[in-house]
């Protein structure tokens, strides 16, 4: 039986659920704390452990990227999904930070150019928040639309990358522009 551990974070977007297998993360998701039963519910053949000292280092380090979003992250995964689904959140993992696609980018990019539907009922699947970055994925005309943890979230997500580019772009005080 496969073991699943978890523990609980907190971020300036809201508390969050962080779980992992023995091979990497696989869930991170905004939730409130109490809501560990949608554990049981995705991974309903696993013994759900919640270990907070096992995970500590993981959720400091959610915690971090949830902040800075904009810096990359190497935190082991443990994606589980279909070839479809696993091939459009690779293709995320792929969208430099600061930087948007759209559903109609993303499916020409893993070869289905018709699948924008499909492209975006993948970002809906994705159980890894801001680890696999589908809030970088908007609308063609280039406006956001929906997230799973909600509007509000995926702007400030959004917003955070292109100030954390930009920030790091500036030249620092001394240094000499050619």
């Amino acid at each position: 039986m496969e073991t699943i551990r978890y523990a609980w974070g907190r971020s300036s977007l809201g508390d969050f659920l962080a779980a992992s297998s023995d091979r990497g993360l696989v869930l991170v998701e905004f939730a409130s704390v109490g809501e560990a039963d949608i554990l049981s519910d995705r991974f309903p053949d696993a013994q759900i452990i919640e270990e907070p000292l096992f995970m500590s280092a993981t959720v400091e380090g959610l915690a971090e990227l949830i902040e800075y979003t904009d810096v990359p992250s190497d935190l082991p995964v443990d994606m589980r999904g279909s070839e479809f689904e696993l091939s459009v959140w690779q293709a995320l993992r792929q969208i430099p930070p600061g930087k948007t696609a759209s559903y109609g980018e993303i499916a020409a990019r893993i070869g289905s150019p018709k699948a924008a539907r499909e492209v975006a009922e993948a970002c809906a699947a994705n159980r890894l928040a801001v680890v696999v970055p589908c809030h970088r994925v908007v609308k063609k005309d280039g406006s956001i639309s929906g997230y799973r943890w909600g509007f509000k979230r995926k702007r400030a997500l959004i917003e955070r990358e292109r100030e954390g580019v930009a920030r790091r772009c500036q030249p620092q005080a001394g240094m000499e522009i050619r």
